[in-house]
């Protein structure tokens, strides 16, 4: 598989970060029969119509519940076939010099508005594979925006620089993150950042799965559609 040329600049900002943002990674008019799609499925399933919510089962959930809910009752034919594209996949071997293998497909990632007052505290920050530091990236996760997301909009949140901590300051870190803190003590003593994964219909975030990563608070007036594919690597050739 021929990977993509990116620059030397973006490549270390890869390695460095735990990250990078491909600025429109699909095409809007790739993505817009997906929005549709979903539009559809939630009337049809009564949670969502006429820009409002018409069912309260899945509105009362906690916000990561409901996340977790409308992942395995909104279902959209072809998902992954749409979304794992050559291009994609010719990407992480571009950032990785690995080839990408696909486990279980792509995820829808819904959140409904106004979920409540967004904060950075008590969330659900962890690691989908657990390696050290020191190890070849394990896999990549890449995180589609299908439609608009603003900030603070329900976006997926990344910790910048966790995937190169070890010992104490990991240790320290990941106690921190599970108890209502002063973040940003925490983030400054431990050299890392939050990024939201937020932007353009067609953006696509690629991450390194040793990166802590967390759902976020929906506390916009639109629903939040993302979808996410994990990719296990394995050495090219």
């Amino acid at each position: 598989m021929t990977g993509k040329a990116f620059k030397q600049s973006e490549l270390d900002f890869f390695h460095r970060e735990g990250y990078l943002r491909v600025t429109g990674g699909h095409s809007k008019a790739r993505l817009n029969p997906i929005k549709e799609s979903i539009l559809r499925e939630l009337a049809r399933l009564g949670i969502w119509a006429g820009g409002k919510s018409v069912g309260r089962s899945v509105n009362e959930l906690l916000p990561f519940q409901q996340i977790a809910k409308l992942a395995s009752v909104v279902k959209i034919a072809d998902l992954d076939e749409a979304l794992n594209t050559p291009e994609i996949r010719g990407a992480i071997v571009g950032l990785t010099g690995m080839t990408p293998q696909v486990g279980q497909g792509s995820q829808l990632l819904l959140s409904l508005p106004r979920q409540g007052r967004w904060s950075s505290s008590n969330l659900n920050w962890h690691v989908d594979i657990a390696s050290k530091p020191g190890d070849e990236i394990p896999g990549i996760q890449a995180f589609y925006l299908i439609d608009d997301v603003a900030q603070h909009a329900g976006a997926t949140l990344a910790l910048a620089r966790s995937h190169r901590l070890e010992g104490e300051v990991a240790r320290m870190l990941r106690g921190a993150l599970k108890t209502p803190t002063d973040l940003e003590a925490v983030l400054s003593t431990s050299n890392t950042e939050v990024v939201e994964m937020s932007g353009r219909a067609g953006d696509v975030f690629l991450m390194d799965m040793r990166v802590l990563h967390t759902p976020s608070i929906n506390a916009s007036k639109n629903i939040r559609m993302m979808a996410t594919t994990r990719f296990n690597l394995r050495a090219a050739g």
